[in-house]
């Protein structure tokens, strides 16, 4: 067939389905959501990086006596975007029948902005005692520049923190959009549910899976590949559980080698405790212990 015979004979047909299922599907383009703001949301991560480590992070140098004004100017224009999509994921959400308070969505998400913004002091806190983590806990690590500029772990645990802080406010979707982007930045994947403690190091990082319910201490090491999983995510039904612990917990000073594999809500890695590389885990273990795949010492 004629290729311009073609479009003006059976594309405009292309363009009625196409047409029709989109406007009556889930992904309804006037249905509420800026979904192409994804892109808009990712920049506004990237903002909120340059203000916890300017110059680092930060599109271009930033001197000493800038800094002032380069926090004050950065914070001001995340503040007016993220303070749009917040309204916008909140009013969705409730458009969508989800239960909400008294209070409008739009207080609601005036209220999440602030204490998110309030709370990026205790977030660059934080995050400097992970990085301080990494060179504790990683013999290559010869400066601190060199682990906040080149290892993977730095991005994916500060996008962790933020979208933290956003799950635990209540906010819908961006969490995830955001910790998402850190996934496929990374290879990390920390479900912004997942509570983790301070002195977080992940050394090398590529496929570490941490899922929702799951509980980190402080002081904890892991390497590449670990999974922090759910034993199934579907009950008796095959319907996924929802509002159930389904993720271990993992107490202060524990290390976990490479790939092993640590699954259910009731499993708990006790104090101390070093989980050997390859190791698959559905029980809980004692603090202190040492687990390799010929057994336990």
């Amino acid at each position: 067939m004629d290729i311009n015979e073609w479009m003006n004979e059976r594309l405009p047909q292309i363009v009625d389905r196409l047409e029709g299922d989109i406007k009556k599907g889930p992904a309804a383009a006037d249905d509420g959501l800026d979904l192409p703001g994804r892109n808009d949301i990712y920049e506004m991560l990237d903002d909120i990086m340059a203000v916890l480590f300017p110059g680092y992070y930060s599109r271009g140098h930033v001197a000493g006596a800038e800094t002032s004004l380069f926090v004050s100017d950065m914070l001001r224009r995340v503040s007016l975007r993220l303070g749009k999509h917040l309204r916008g994921v909140f009013n969705y959400h409730c458009g969508k029948g989800a239960a909400c308070d008294a209070c409008s969505c739009d207080e609601r998400a005036d209220s999440a902005l602030v204490e998110m913004m309030e709370s990026l002091p205790e977030i660059r806190a934080a995050l400097l005692e992970d990085i301080a983590a990494a060179q504790d806990g990683d013999p290559a690590a010869k400066f601190f520049d060199e682990v906040l500029l080149s290892y993977p772990c730095v991005e994916a645990i500060a996008t962790h923190r933020i979208a933290h802080r956003l799950y635990k406010l209540g906010v819908p979707i961006i969490p995830r959009v955001i910790s998402e982007r850190a996934h496929s930045r990374t290879g990390i994947d920390i479900h912004p549910g997942a509570e983790i403690g301070p002195r977080f190091f992940i050394d090398h990082g590529t496929g570490v899976v941490i899922g929702e319910t799951c509980r980190i201490g402080g002081n904890v090491k892991i390497y590449q590949g670990v999974t922090l999983g759910a034993i199934s995510p579907f009950d008796k039904d095959g319907k996924p559980k929802t509002g159930k612990k389904r993720h271990p917990d993992i107490e202060d000073d524990v290390i976990i080698y490479a790939n092993a594999t640590i699954l259910g809500g009731g499993t708990v890695i006790g104090k101390g405790a070093v989980i050997g590389g390859n190791t698959w885990i559905t029980k809980s273990v004692p603090p202190g212990s040492q687990i390799y795949n010929q057994g336990r010492e």
